[in-house]
C-alpha cells in the first residue's frame, strides 16, 4: 500500500475487483488530485454503470518513476465534484463520462460533446441525434481579431476533425479542437465478450496501430485468463511492434520535410516507409500487421530464411532512412522552420499527461517499454530517446533517434530468437470479478486498455485510451503564440488519429 492506502500492481496484473480502493465520491476526487500533484499520471479514468441510478468511476494512475500503477474507485448517482480544476488531465475524460453515462461532473469548466452520438444511458430524456457538427465553440471579441475555421471535411484523405483559431492577424491566441465526427462504438461493442470479432476490432481501433491495440487487448485478455505467452511468440510480438513504430516514424519525418518543401527527404522517406510495410508482410503477408496477433501468442514464425532476409532488409533500411535524414538535419532552411515552433515545456507536458513522443521530446522521462516492461521488453531493453525544447525540431529528432534504437533493438532479436512455440491455447475463459490494466508503447506513444470482469467471467467493461486521446490537447496548446501558418508543421509533428479518440 502507499501513503494513501492504495495498492500498488503492474502492467498485466489481473487483479480482483474488490481489491481496488473503494473510496467516498470527496475522498476519491481528493486523492487522485493528490497524487497527480504529487508526480503520478491520469492513464485512465472512465465509469461503470452498475444499475439504472448508480454509477462506479474507476481511475488508473500511473507511476512512471517506479513502474507501478495504482487504481481506485467510487460510486456516485447523478453528479460527482469535477477533478479538471485541479486536474487539468481529466478534462476530456470528465466530458466523456457525461454524455456516456449522464453523470454530471460539477464544475466542470464547460462540457461540450466530445462526439455526436444520442444518449444511451437509462433514464436518458428521448431525442433525436444531435447534428453533426452543431456544438458551441469559444469565441474571443476585440477590435481585428479574427476567427479562422478550418474542417471538418479536408483536402486530403484523411477522417473528419474540426479546428477553430481564435487569431489577431497571423498569430493564434486560441486553438480549439473538435472531433468525434464517425463515432463507431467500439468500447461500447465490447460489453459481454469476448466476442469472436472482438481482436479484429482491436486491429481496427486506429488503423495505423495494429499491432498497438492488438497486443494491448490480447495482453489485458490473457492476464483474465492466465495463459503464458511462450518466449519466442513475444520475441515475434515485439519484432512487429517495432516495425510498426518504424514504417511510421519514417513516414512522419517524410511528411515534415514534405510540409516545409524539403522534397529530397520527403520523395526518400516516402519510398522507405513502403519498404519497412514490406517488412511486415515479409512477417505476416499484411503490411498493416493484420493477423499477426492472437490471444495465446502470434499466428505467424520466423524460420531461419526469413529470419535472414528480414535482417538484411533492416539493415539496407537503416542505411537507406540514415541518408535521407541526414538531408534533413543539414539544411538550414529546415531547421529554421522546425526549431522554436509548436514548442510546449516540460512543465506543460506533464500538466496535460502528454504520452510517447509529444511528452519525450519535451523532456519527459517516459516510455512503457521501460517504466512499464512486458512480454519481451522485459527482457531486451530499449534507451529511452529525450529532447528539451519540445518544438517541432525536437519532436522530429525524437522519431529518429528512436527509428535508430528500434532497428538496433529488431536486430538484436533477430540474433538470439527464442525457441519452442509461437502460441498456447488459452487455459479457460476470463475469471470472474477481475480487473487489470494493460499498457503498450504504440508508436504514438502509451496504449492503454483497462477491463473489468462480471460474475459470469464476461466483460463489463473495456475501456480503451489511445495516445491520442492525450495528446489532442497538446496540439491545441502548441499553437498559442505562433503563426496560423505554422499550424500544418506543428498538427503533423504530433500526427495525432482522429478514430483512435473516437471509439
Amino acid at each position: 500500500m502507499n501513503r494513501r492506502g492504495l495498492l500498488p500492481f503492474h502492467n498485466g496484473e489481473p487483479l480482483e475487483w474488490s481489491a481496488l480502493a473503494a473510496l467516498p465520491i470527496g475522498r476519491f476526487r481528493d486523492t487522485v488530485v493528490e497524487e497527480v500533484a504529487g508526480g503520478r499520471r491520469l492513464a485512465a479514468f472512465f465509469g461503470l454503470r452498475e444499475n439504472r441510478r448508480r454509477v462506479r468511476l474507476i481511475a488508473v494512475l500511473a507511476d512512471d518513476q517506479n513502474g507501478v500503477l495504482y487504481a481506485l474507485r467510487a460510486g456516485v448517482e447523478d453528479s460527482f465534484p469535477a477533478l479538471t480544476p485541479a486536474c487539468p488531465q481529466a478534462h476530456l475524460f470528465e466530458r466523456e463520462i457525461h454524455e456516456q453515462l449522464g453523470v454530471r461532473p460539477e464544475g466542470h469548466p464547460w462540457l461540450k460533446p466530445l462526439r455526436f452520438t444520442p444518449a444511451d444511458y437509462p433514464g436518458a430524456e428521448p431525442s433525436a441525434p444531435p447534428l453533426i457538427g452543431e456544438t458551441d465553440f469559444f469565441a474571443m471579441s476585440g477590435e481585428e481579431l479574427h476567427e479562422v475555421a478550418v474542417g471538418p471535411v479536408h483536402a486530403g484523405v484523411i477522417e473528419p476533425g474540426h479546428f477553430r483559431f481564435q487569431c489577431h492577424g497571423e498569430k493564434v491566441y486560441h486553438l480549439e479542437i473538435s472531433l468525434g465526427y464517425q463515432h463507431r462504438g467500439i468500447e461500447k461493442a465490447l460489453a459481454g465478450g469476448p466476442h469472436s470479432r472482438t481482436l479484429y476490432q482491436m486491429e481496427a481501433a486506429a488503423g495505423d496501430t495494429t499491432i498497438g491495440h492488438a497486443l494491448a487487448y490480447a495482453t489485458a485478455l490473457e492476464a483474465l485468463n492466465g495463459t503464458r505467452v511462450p518466449a519466442r511468440a513475444q520475441a515475434i510480438r515485439g519484432i512487429a511492434l517495432e516495425l510498426e513504430r518504424l514504417a511510421n516514424h519514417i513516414g512522419d519525418l517524410g511528411a515534415l520535410a514534405g510540409d516545409v518543401g524539403f522534397l529530397p527527404t520527403s520523395a526518400q522517406c516516402g519510398a522507405i516507409r513502403g519498404d519497412f510495410l514490406n517488412m511486415t508482410a515479409l512477417l505476416c503477408g499484411s503490411r498493416l500487421g493484420r493477423g499477426v496477433v492472437k490471444t495465446g501468442g502470434v499466428a505467424f514464425d520466423l524460420e531461419p530464411e526469413r529470419t535472414a532476409e528480414l535482417s538484411r532488409r533492416l539493415q539496407k533500411g537503416l542505411d537507406d532512412v540514415t541518408r535521407a535524414v541526414e538531408l534533413l538535419w543539414d539544411s538550414s532552411s529546415v531547421l529554421s522552420r522546425f526549431e522554436s515552433t509548436g514548442a510546449l515545456s516540460r512543465r506543460q507536458a506533464v500538466e496535460l499527461g502528454l504520452v510517447g513522443p509529444a511528452a519525450r521530446a519535451a523532456g519527459v522521462f517516459q516510455d512503457v517499454r521501460h517504466d512499464f516492461p512486458g512480454g519481451i521488453y522485459a527482457l531486451f531493453h530499449i534507451p529511452v530517446s529525450t529532447m528539451e525544447a519540445g518544438d517541432v525540431y525536437s519532436r522530429a529528432f525524437v522519431r529518429w533517434l528512436e527509428i535508430e534504437r528500434s532497428i538496433e533493438f529488431i536486430l538484436e532479436l533477430l540474433a538470439a530468437l527464442p525457441a519452442g512455440e509461437i502460441s498456447m491455447e488459452p487455459a479457460r475463459k476470463p475469471a470472474a470479478n477481475r480487473f487489470v490494466v494493460s499498457l503498450c508503447e504504440g508508436w504514438r506513444g502509451e496504449i492503454c486498455h483497462a477491463a473489468v470482469t462480471d460474475s459470469r467471467g464476461r466483460l463489463a467493461r473495456c475501456k480503451i485510451v489511445d495516445p491520442s486521446f492525450h495528446n489532442w490537447p497538446g496540439l491545441a496548446l502548441s499553437l498559442r503564440g505562433q503563426a496560423i501558418s505554422d499550424f500544418p508543421l506543428c498538427n503533423k509533428s504530433f500526427n495525432l488519429s482522429y478514430c483512435g479518440f473516437d471509439l
